[in-house]
């Protein structure tokens, strides 16, 4: 699963996959479940909203090397 976020193009972080979700461009949006639930659990209501599937992923450390970035990262999206 998190094989087609490293290979097609993406969005991290909560403010740009929420315009992603918000702008339909959001095909699929990851969410570390080691992350503040602060953060992800708007995204996950909001992608129940739009209709977008939410993937969950154990840790911010594995979805933040997916997405090609040094740190951890608690959201990111698959876009088109």
């Amino acid at each position: 699963m998190l094989t087609e976020l490293k290979a097609g193009p993406r969005v991290v972080g909560a403010k740009q996959t929420r315009r992603a979700v918000n702008d339909g461009r959001a095909l699929r949006v990851y969410l570390a479940e080691n992350a503040d639930p602060g953060v992800t659990a708007p995204m996950e209501a909001l992608c129940a909203q739009k209709g977008v599937e939410a993937v969950k992923v154990p840790d911010m450390r594995e979805l933040g090397q997916a997405c090609g970035i040094a740190v951890g990262a608690a959201v990111a999206a698959l876009v088109h």
